[in-house]
């Protein structure tokens, strides 16, 4: 009972941030408002979320350790490249906000905050780091090169980098984008996310194809 209270606290005291910080904006709401509005003193919410940023961002754990927890958990066969592949294609299947889906309205919060947006780029810096240390280890294990395996985490990061850019830019019009070249594909039709996520399936595509080359064969399991 116990810990179910402390989950409802803890939604409670985010769902009341998100109004606000979408209402006001991140940097004009301050942790005495959303402690009112949730009717929690400041400590309770400062407990729960250390950060201010973590309030807004609050997916951030998954998001730091999700690249490396793709590559970590791949079948045999697979390698670090076609695991991220994989795995970026089916969170556009499920709309998954960790990798963008996240509306117009936040994203646009998130775009108008510059804490924010510097949070999200130290976030993206937590994910390759992670992503870094997971490709190591593993090359650690069969005598493999540690300066190759950051290189082809830091290829990867950018990939997932550039798409998270892309898919934010269309939330904030809620629209897809201009076009995203000959080999791209084509662009889903009608409007809302089924076009945006349609249109982010053909530029990943492009890009991990234009990754394949260079790291297709590494890290096979």
């Amino acid at each position: 009972m116990r810990e179910q209270k402390k989950r409802e606290t803890r939604q409670a005291i985010s769902d009341h941030a998100t109004q606000l910080f979408l209402e006001r904006g991140f940097d004009r709401t301050t942790i005495a408002d959303i402690a009112a509005a949730a009717r929690v003193a400041k400590m309770t919410v400062t407990n729960y979320f250390p950060r201010k940023e973590d309030l807004a961002l609050d997916h951030h754990e998954e998001f730091a350790a999700g690249l490396a927890r793709t590559v970590a958990r791949r079948p045999a066969g697979e390698s670090a490249l076609a695991a991220v592949r994989r795995e970026y294609l089916a969170a556009l299947e499920r709309r998954d906000p960790v990798i963008g889906f996240t509306g117009p309205a936040f994203a646009r919060m998130i775009a108008e905050s510059p804490t924010l947006v510097a949070r999200l780029r130290d976030l993206h810096d937590q994910r390759e780091e992670a992503l870094a240390r997971q490709l190591t280890a593993e090359a650690a294990e069969t005598s493999g090169d540690p300066v190759a395996a950051r290189a082809v985490a830091a290829q990867l990061a950018a990939a997932d980098r550039l798409l998270f850019r892309e898919l934010q830019a269309r939330m904030l019009t809620g629209a897809p984008g201009p076009g995203y070249g000959e080999a791209g594909g084509e662009r889903g039709g009608g409007g809302g996310d089924d076009a945006i996520a349609a249109e982010l399936d053909g530029i990943a595509r492009q890009v991990f194809d234009l990754l394949e080359p260079a790291i297709g064969a590494y890290a096979v399991r």
